[in-house]
């Protein structure tokens, strides 16, 4: 019985707290009219949500490059399709592993920090002083950051996809005597711009950063102002966001990719 009260309980609480996020969400597209008076807050918030994640998106992202192209040609070299190296580590990462990782590292990285932000204002009471004075929290902490994740997401990804693919030509044609020309052509010859680069990366990133941004100011909004309930918060964060991620791929995946 308590086994099943516990079941309820959690299964309430979920349900309450996906309305409570679709209640912020609504509250924060009610402010878009607000974005060009917000643009200061806005860019201040890419800055620190985009710019300050380039560092684990640069590396993560050559690194990344590098491994698929060392596992990418021990396979190829197999089948005597090494000259297929290109299409292999271009549509692996465009398709699914630049944005999918990318927006793991962004959670990670500056999802937890929006949370925790959030959280240390809500705990040092900033956010109830700004709703005393009629000032709405809403459009001047929560929309800014929504704004920065959803415009940094998308970024982040190409320059992930942009790094890990001049990180597979330093393994694959530097180190290991992959001809150039040939790892250029598969990739120029197999990618394609609207399928690829818009559907593979920009739709599913912006998506990504709207689940990002999503999750990351509702648990700050919504976390205990102790700093237990911070941390607890930060956790939250970084587990559903990664989840609902992974979620997310799979049916943009299967709705732009599957269906063919």
């Amino acid at each position: 019985m308590d086994s099943l009260q516990r079941l309820g309980a959690w299964t309430i609480d979920l349900w309450l707290g996906c309305g409570r996020a679709f209640i912020l969400l609504f509250d924060m597209l009610r402010v878009i009219v607000c974005l060009f008076s917000r643009f200061a807050l806005i860019v201040r918030q890419v800055y620190s949500a985009g710019v300050m994640s380039l560092p684990i998106i640069v590396v993560s992202g050559l690194f990344v490059g590098m491994v698929l192209a060392f596992q990418g040609y021990t396979t190829l070299t197999q089948f005597g399709a090494e000259s297929a190296l290109g299409t292999m580590v271009s549509l692996s990462l465009l398709r699914e592993l630049g944005p999918v990782v990318t927006a793991l590292l962004f959670a990670g990285r500056a999802g937890s920090a929006m949370t925790s932000e959030i959280g240390l204002m809500k705990a040092t009471e900033q956010i109830s002083s700004m709703q005393m004075m009629a000032v709405n929290p809403v459009e001047y902490v929560y929309f800014p950051r929504f704004m920065a994740a959803i415009i940094a997401m998308p970024l982040l990804a190409l320059i992930f996809c942009s790094v890990a693919i001049m990180g597979g030509y330093l393994i694959g044609v530097v180190q290991l005597g992959v001809d150039a020309g040939v790892y250029w052509n598969g990739m120029r010859d197999s990618v394609d711009i609207w399928q690829d680069i818009v559907q593979g990366v920009l739709i599913k990133s912006f998506f990504f950063g709207l689940v990002a941004a999503l999750v990351s100011v509702y648990q700050g909004a919504s976390c205990y102002p102790t700093s237990e309930g911070i941390g607890q918060a930060t956790t939250r964060t970084v587990v559903i966001t990664s989840l609902w991620v992974l979620a997310v791929d799979f049916l943009l995946t299967a709705l732009f990719f599957g269906l063919q």
